[in-house]
């Protein structure tokens, strides 16, 4: 079996980071959590880039100084989970894709072997009139079987095809909670509180996010556009729409405008980012971000 040309130097660059770094069983560790990746059949052309990001963190962290270890030891340990679950992730959206290809082609050959079969029993039944009645009730309890039968087989496979799902569900989670935490850790700041709803990640920005009686972001409210900034950059293809809730003296657009050319101040693009006003705000809420992934 042919390697891919990154694949090979991925495996390389990891076999030669464990040789050099034995002295540090940390990074030894990594290293081989990494080539197992590598060596994993099914799991060795998945997530590249996630693996080579890990690679140069488990790098980074073997040549940092002394008083940046800590730091370096927790981002290349954090890319390390991230190339795993990626990894595990595209192996299980590609046996997803497997599951609907063995589904539709399941349906295709019952309709199929049905429309066989009626046509066998149309022309038993022209030679066989004096029987009809025997043949009939025999065919109607026949297609009950057999409806029954391809009923579980679906029930089978969307409850297979929803049980991956979860796990797909679970696995995303898991890698926004590690987008986030390296959100935050290389912001130096926390993100505002979130949830998630039907339209997307809700990060709620409260009053304290603006000087008073202006649209301009406190200190903090610059923090949390670092720390937002930063998570977006960690999900590339995530958009943002900033909502913005005015009061008496700053309208809700102004505000929404400020937190968006923040981002775009911190390298968000302008094509990621929306801007709208959304009535009137509480001192708990002034801004939402709403992140689509």
């Amino acid at each position: 079996m042919k390697i891919r040309p990154i694949a090979l130097g991925l495996a390389l660059a990891v076999a030669s980071l464990t040789a050099t770094a034995a002295e540090n069983p940390v990074v030894v560790q990594l290293s081989q959590r990494l080539g197992a990746l590598q060596a994993d059949p099914v799991l060795a052309e998945m997530a590249a880039y996630e693996k080579l990001q890990a690679q140069y963190a488990i790098a980074a962290f073997d040549k940092a100084r002394r008083s940046q270890r800590d730091a370096a030891q927790y981002l290349a340990e954090r890319r390390v989970e991230i190339a795993e679950i990626a990894a595990r992730t595209q192996a299980a959206r590609r046996d997803a894709d497997r599951l609907d290809r063995t589904r539709s082609e399941l349906l295709v050959e019952a309709s199929r072997r049905e429309a066989e079969r009626a046509r066998r029993e149309t022309e038993r039944l022209r030679v066989q009139a004096q029987i009809q009645a025997e043949e009939t009730e025999r065919l109607r309890l026949a297609a009950e079987a057999e409806a029954l039968a391809r009923q579980e087989a679906e029930t089978t496979l969307d409850t297979v095809a929803g049980q991956q799902a979860n796990r797909l569900s679970a696995a995303r989670q898991r890698e926004l909670k590690l987008a986030r935490e390296e959100a935050e850790l290389m912001s130096g700041a926390k993100l505002p509180a979130s949830k998630f709803e039907a339209r997307g990640e809700v990060f709620t920005l409260g009053a304290d996010a603006f000087g008073g009686g202006s649209a301009k972001l406190s200190s903090g409210g610059a923090a949390s556009a670092q720390a937002l900034a930063a998570y977006l950059q960690a999900n590339p293809k995530a958009r943002a729409r900033v909502e913005g809730y005015g009061d008496s003296q700053t309208p809700g657009q102004r505000r929404a405008d400020a937190l968006r050319d923040a981002l775009t101040a911190a390298g968000i693009p302008k094509s990621r980012l929306q801007s709208a006003a959304k009535g009137a705000g509480t001192k708990a809420r002034a801004l939402e971000v709403v992140i689509t992934h």
